[in-house]
């Protein structure tokens, strides 16, 4: 089915808005009862409409799936999910202001232009026209079907198109409105065009700091937040001092684990009375489960995908040939070679049969029904094979006649059913046959094969390095008498006795409650260290020691400050904004010198800070002068007369003051009809991300979730 097969295959395109995700997470609801004070069920507000727990775990499928497929971990992910829902919660309020409403019949006319079906070929015919009777057929068919939890997927799916829908007219409509006028055109030629020759004056920032030291206070920083308050709001946040304390595998225990490695593969297995070992076992897959420290694995690979040792030694090997003891990351290893085969690569047709009950089928036949069926296919297509593409009609597999039943070139190591690579295996070109697999019955036609390089099946006996029960206690007295060092002590003494030590700090400025992960770390302690964090009791200069599962690593924490939402903290920030604002300080010192001098000209300028006067071409879309980009000098060039002195300039790198000499003018190619749709292309592009992010800075958004989240004792 081409919907349910977009879901699975691709969950990330169905949710959120503008290609982000509505992933899903947040409070246990087993612990509803304990909750008191903000209703459970709401976890926040954006300008009054409330953002509901069951709109984040109606996704919830989608994250797992999406987290699964590809790979990724599952930290960190509730704080994505909070800012687009948020957004998702102002589009649809901006949308609905303007009077527009996503009628069913919209929605449906609208489909053919969504990521998850405008990508996908088979959802439209050979003339490129959108099937959408077969896609209402199809969904319409998993409630016939019985297929709930199917059809339960496409409905909370179907809210997540609708938010993406309602974004692309929004961002549509308004985005028509932006125009440009050939005035503005013919500014922005002039301004590219002209060129000003001044001379200048540049009282470099970093040179008059030498002899005019200049601190940045905190209240300096404040002063400039407050000036800035849209750049510097932030959430709630914590800043958290942690030490890390690995329990490193000691040399004796690297010495035990090879010990071990050795005994399974010389000596013999406890597990088999000890007369079985790696080398003489008759059965290698069993051996390994039973023994190793990392699974068995029956597919063939090829050398590039093998551990590095066996790389360059493989091509020469025989079956049965062992490889090791040897040291790969964490693992000392022995490797056997259990087979090698070449990698053909195989195209092939099929017809698919399914039945009620089989993986991602609608049939409505019964197993033995389907079974028949396949049977008189395969009968009719041996006794004639031109008879496949007429019996193509019958294949329950999406577009099957218009794509004549082709899955393209596999191999060995190709995503499909074991039962229909085992055909292709074991069967030549021109072959037809039948193979059954969990989503039914399939009449094979093998197209062409390509032969391939060598691929290998390696059975890999690990044994983990790991640390010791004596080597773990050693960690843990080491934190401990950390964590009594620092007991009462200021976070400067934190730091200097974890320095002292020698041991391995972070400190993060602002962590937020959600994030998951925290910076150097990467522990499934962090969730448990945010919650200690965020918990209500807890005080600045209070710390913990928390136990790393599966390693004994230990982290000790170290609660630096707290923020509540609204304006950052200063220091939590100073190390972004103090280059800025010492540099603001400096400007007013040089600014209130040159106006106390009374300077008349840029020789006594040049003379009263021990510099240089200069000379320099400069334009709007050029504004390099004295080796910074400065658009503020730029812009003084061209407002200033002819042979007059500008008045001081605060610049990036230093303060400016100009006299400008003449203007040339050095024409581009381009009219003015390019340079407007240049304009116009420019300022569309620029719409939809900044109008999103002005909806958010001035919308009224309520985040309940760390109270909420709090008080059911949910942890990560």
């Amino acid at each position: 089915m081409a919907v349910l097969g977009e879901i699975r295959k691709r969950p990330w395109l169905l949710m959120g808005v503008i290609a982000l995700a509505l992933l899903a997470f947040l409070v246990n609801p087993d612990s509803i009862d304990k909750i008191f004070g903000k209703n459970p069920s709401i976890l926040g507000k954006v300008n009054g409409e409330e953002i509901s727990r069951d709109e984040f775990n109606d996704q919830l499928f989608v994250l797992q799936q999406q987290a699964q497929q590809q790979g990724q971990p599952q930290n960190g992910l509730e704080e994505q999910a909070w800012q687009v829902l948020v957004q998702s919660k102002l589009i649809k309020q901006e949308f609905e202001k303007l009077g527009l409403e996503l009628t069913d019949d919209m929605f449906w006319s609208q489909l053919q232009y969504d990521p998850m079906f405008a990508q996908n070929p088979s959802n439209f015919d050979e003339k490129g026209n959108f099937k959408l009777q077969d896609i209402k057929k199809q969904i319409e068919g998993l409630q016939e079907a019985g297929q709930a939890e199917m059809y339960n997927a496409w409905i909370r799916n179907k809210k997540s198109i609708e938010y993406r829908m309602m974004a692309r007219i929004l961002f549509g409509n308004l985005g028509n409105g932006i125009t440009a006028s050939k005035k503005e055109a013919d500014l922005v030629i002039k301004q590219r065009d002209e060129i000003a020759n001044v001379d200048y004056v540049k009282v470099d920032y970093t040179s008059f700091e030498k002899t005019n030291p200049t601190k940045v206070t905190t209240q300096d920083l404040t002063d400039y937040i407050k000036l800035h308050p849209t750049r510097f709001k932030v959430d709630a946040n914590r800043n958290i001092g942690y030490v890390y304390f690995p329990a490193t595998p000691s040399a004796q225990d690297d010495a035990a684990s090879l010990n071990e490695l050795n005994k399974l593969f010389l000596k013999g297995s406890d597990a088999s009375n000890g007369t079985e070992n790696f080398q003489n076992t008759k059965n290698d897959s069993m051996f390994v489960e039973l023994n190793s420290d990392v699974p068995y694995m029956p597919q063939y690979l090829k050398p590039e995908q093998l551990p590095t040792a066996l790389k360059d030694k493989i091509a020469g090997a025989t079956v049965g040939q062992t490889f090791g003891p040897y040291k790969e990351q964490n693992y000392y290893i022995v490797s056997k070679l259990l087979d090698k085969k070449p990698t053909d690569s195989t195209m092939s047709s099929h017809i698919l049969i399914g039945y009620k009950g089989a993986e991602r089928s609608t049939a409505t036949r019964t197993k033995e029904q389907a079974k028949k069926l396949a049977d008189s296919i395969l009968a009719d297509v041996k006794s004639n094979a031109a008879n496949f593409d007429k019996d193509l009609k019958f294949s329950d597999e999406p577009n099957a006649v218009e794509r004549k039943g082709s899955v393209g070139w596999t191999t060995p190591e190709s995503q499909f059913a074991p039962g229909y690579l085992n055909f292709l295996a074991n069967n030549s070109k021109g072959s037809i046959g039948l193979a059954e697999t969990q989503f039914g019955y399939h009449i094979i036609k093998v197209d062409d094969k390509k032969s391939g390089a060598m691929a290998y099946k390696v059975a890999h006996l690990a044994k983990a390095i790991k640390a010791s029960d004596k080597t773990e206690s050693d960690v843990h007295n080491k934190a401990t008498r950390f964590i009594q060092q620092v007991q009462g002590k200021s976070f400067n003494e934190f730091s200097n006795i974890a320095k002292k030590g020698g041991f391995n700090m972070q400190n993060p400025k602002a962590v937020t409650r959600f994030q998951g992960q925290l910076p150097g770390l990467g522990t499934d302690k962090d969730g448990e260290i945010l919650t200690w964090a965020f918990d209500k009791k807890r005080e600045i200069g209070d710390s913990d020691i928390f136990t790393v599962d599966g390693t004994g690593d230990r982290i000790v924490a170290y609660l630096v400050g707290k923020q509540d939402a609204g304006l950052a903290n200063p220091e939590s920030v100073r190390e972004q904004i103090e280059p800025i604002v010492k540099n603001k300080l400096l400007a007013k010192k040089i600014i209130d010198k040159i106006n106390a001098a009374k300077a008349g000209s840029l020789d006594q300028i040049a003379k009263l800070f021990n510099t240089t006067k200069a000379n320099s071409d400069i334009n709007f879309f050029n504004a390099n002068i004295g080796g910074s980009m400065e658009a503020k000098v730029a812009g003084a060039a061209f407002g200033v007369a002819n042979n007059k002195i500008s008045q001081p300039i605060e610049g990036m790198a230093g303060v400016f003051v100009v006299q400008r000499k003449s203007i040339k003018s050095n024409k581009m190619p381009g009219d003015a009809k390019q340079v407007v749709d240049a304009i116009q292309q420019q300022n569309s592009n620029m719409f939809g991300q900044g109008y999103l992010k002005s909806l958010q800075d001035n919308a009224d958004i309520k985040d309940y979730r760390i109270e909420v989240w709090d008080k059911t004792g949910h942890q990560q």
